[in-house]
């Protein structure tokens, strides 16, 4: 049987990943592209709805959080889970305190606060799924917020002191996301301006 595709070393993955066009994520030993038709994911650029729901929350949060101890961080910083070793690039961090990275090039984040994905058809079970196990082992990591871009919704899922998973979901362009852990509340009405949704059709 032949052998499958050499498998890369972290500091292999990193040297290719900081001088490549498109992001990658990494785990066991395989690069899986983010971007174009070679992602096992089916990851793409992002659409026009994605685009503005992440940064009119970029733009919300940012005011909340500025002066305090907490700050926003977006998509082109690596996250590394250093328990399952993925390297990842979540739509938006939210960091507290002084930041922990993984070496002095100062590109991987050890320590996010708050993880934020605005969820895409092709990667919505994997931000659900197997991206949150990951995220879990993170233990900086107090909240983990799924935003929908085709409908007003977010989930928000918070850690417990016995290490359960509480989910508050926000729905309606009435509604509003109040984060637990920072001091943040975001109407859906503001996350969603500009946005257009498809229609549903009747059952």
């Amino acid at each position: 049987m032949p052998a499958g595709p050499k498998k890369l070393t972290e500091a292999e993955y990193l040297a290719i990943e900081r001088q490549a066009e498109f992001k990658s994520e990494f785990y066991d030993g395989v690069m899986y592209p983010m971007q174009g038709p070679g992602g096992p994911l089916g990851m793409a650029g992002a659409t026009f709805a994605h685009n503005a729901v992440k940064e009119n929350l970029v733009g919300e949060l940012y005011g909340r959080l500025k002066g305090g101890p907490c700050r926003t961080l977006s998509s082109d910083m690596k996250v590394k889970v250093s328990a399952t070793g993925l390297y990842t690039y979540p739509d938006i961090l939210i960091l507290c305190g002084q930041p922990v990275l993984a070496d002095d090039t100062q590109d991987t984040l050890l320590n996010p606060s708050v993880i934020i994905e605005v969820l895409s058809p092709s990667t919505e079970k994997y931000d659900r799924v197997q991206k949150f196990r990951h995220y879990q082992q993170l233990p900086s990591m107090t909240e983990y917020v799924l935003v929908a871009q085709d409908e007003p919704i977010c989930d928000r899922y918070v850690r417990q002191p016995d290490g359960t998973w509480l989910l508050t979901t926000a729905t309606g362009l009435a509604g509003e996301l109040a984060f637990e852990t920072v001091p943040a509340r975001v109407a859906l009405a503001d996350i969603y301006a500009g946005v257009s949704f498809p229609e549903k059709p009747l059952r």
